[in-house]
């Protein structure tokens, strides 16, 4: 197979070498930012093994906060600084926020019929404005309170068994699943533990695999007729991409199905029931009409980025705290001087007396964003940004993890210091461009409010009710990162609960 690839790229090789001239040409009459060295044909691709975002931070110290990059024959440029973020995603939102035509942009928006990947446009507008009303607002949110209490109350009865028992917990899957619980209720009406279509291990490595396909094919780097296609057909990945797709796409209808059996019982407050009755209900003479596929790309985009970046949040930051046991002994003290020791079961306005906690949290997002690179904007039109010319059709990158360790805006940034925060106006809300765990602009995360509300929580009952440490067998936590789209801990996080409050 690599034999096959290696002479198709032989005979390729006039053509890309005039394409390449012919680019460089135009190049040389604009001010484009700095970068590395460019290799012909690949660009700077073999600059980017291993984890690709700490990578691009390295090269950035080398070459600046506006940093130009050739990723095959794709440029790219890639945003690390304040003033140059807020520029981009403030300053030039407008031309800056569609997202690039890939393989995985195609096929998992459906055809721009989701939010997360779907090109900007009127439709994608009114898609957006349909998910926050029936999910993403505050008034939904809170509507969704009791889901994440009774979740978090099962979640801490479990761990109470495991505590009286002596017996580690891979906190990792328990938080995915408590993530996942609070998703599955208010999207599809069900349980996530209830699930009869895939069990809960297929549906964490369905999540997974997923954001694995969503990275950059062959034939997005190297879109030259034919070739770019073949060669990805050949090395497996078109097939990969599609199988993965497949997958999710039979969940989800499977899950629409459940709703539309001819006497099931309906609970129409979840998000799918609500959806299939506006689709049956609306008035035909709309512009805009919501379809099957609008729901399927609707609850998608919920499914695989609602689940897995509130598990990851939650994941860094109980290994942070147990990597600090200051911070941690400091927020446990607080919690339960706050709240009390005789308390059966943690609410959601227990959350609000306590500022630390959210510090934490804060600290948190500021390490290890669940997604450490912004999703790819795409320039739409000629723009300046920093006074470097960034050309239509370009590949914008920002670098959240950059920013939130940039020196210039945080003392000692690689240490654990939730304090930073006291009296600091910075927050993740996407107004403060040295930290945007959430994004910023049209494309800022909808599901903030949601996120926060679950890590919130969760925290918070771990916490209160059991002190943790390492199993007896580790002497250190290993902090090594894994992950393309979303940065997970590479080994499971483990650790041994003990039953403080009865």
């Amino acid at each position: 197979m690599a034999i096959l690839q290696s002479f198709l790229l032989l005979l390729s090789l006039p053509f890309l070498f005039t394409l390449i001239y012919t680019k460089k040409m135009k190049e040389s009459k604009r001010n484009l930012p700095p970068g590395p060295a460019k290799l012909p044909i690949v660009g700077n691709l073999h600059q980017l093994q291993g984890m690709v975002h700490r990578c691009l931070h390295e090269l950035s110290k080398k070459h600046g906060p506006v940093m130009h990059l050739q990723l095959g024959f794709v440029p790219l440029v890639l945003i690390s600084s304040s003033e140059a973020a807020e520029e981009a995603l403030k300053t030039h939102d407008i031309e800056c926020c569609t997202r690039p035509n890939t393989n995985a942009a195609r096929v998992f928006s459906r055809n721009n019929k989701n939010i997360g990947l779907g090109a900007y446009s009127d439709e994608w507008r009114e898609l957006r404005k349909v998910a926050v009303r029936e999910y993403f607002s505050v008034k939904k949110v809170q509507s969704f309170r009791y889901v994440r209490e009774e979740e978090n109350h099962l979640m801490v009865k479990k761990l109470r068994d495991l505590a009286l028992k002596q017996s580690p917990v891979d906190l990792s899957k328990t938080l995915f699943c408590l993530a996942a619980s609070t998703v599955f209720r208010p999207v599809f009406g069900q349980s996530f533990s209830d699930n009869k279509h895939f069990s809960e291990e297929k549906i964490e490595e369905l999540v997974f695999e997923a954001q694995k396909s969503l990275t950059f094919k062959f034939s997005d780097l190297f879109p030259i007729p034919g070739l770019g296609w073949f060669i990805g057909f050949v090395s497996g990945q078109h097939k990969g991409l599609h199988k993965v797709f497949i997958e999710v796409d039979n969940f989800l209808n499977h899950m629409i199905d459940d709703h539309q059996k001819q006497n099931q019982p309906q609970d129409r407050s979840d998000i799918v029931g609500s959806l299939l009755d506006m689709i049956h209900n609306q008035e035909q003479d709309k512009s805009f009409k919501l379809t099957i596929d609008h729901l399927n790309g609707i609850t998608q985009d919920i499914f695989l980025a609602g689940i897995d970046t509130s598990a990851i949040t939650m994941i860094w930051a109980m290994a942070e705290l147990v990597n600090n046991p200051r911070v941690m002994k400091k927020v446990q003290d607080g919690i339960r001087s706050c709240i009390g020791i005789k308390k059966e079961r943690i609410e959601e306005e227990d959350v609000g007396k306590l500022q630390y906690l959210k510090l934490v949290i804060k600290e948190t997002l500021r390490l290890h964003p669940a997604a450490p690179l912004l999703l790819p904007r795409e320039t739409m039109a000629d723009i300046k940004i920093q006074g470097y010319d960034i050309p239509r059709k370009t590949l914008l990158l920002v670098s959240a993890w950059s920013l939130g360790r940039d020196p210039k805006y945080w003392k000692n940034p690689e240490e654990f210091n939730p304090e930073r925060f006291i009296d600091c106006p910075v927050d993740y809300k996407g107004h403060s461009f040295e930290f945007l765990p959430f994004g910023s602009g049209r494309r800022f995360c909808p599901g903030m409010a949601s996120a926060i509300a679950t890590i919130e929580l969760t925290l918070l009952n771990l916490l209160y009710f059991f002190d943790w440490k390492l199993p007896e067998e580790m002497k250190d936590m290993d902090m090594e990162e894994s992950g393309d789209v979303t940065i997970v801990k590479q080994i499971p996080l483990e650790l041994l609960p003990v039953l403080i409050i009865e």
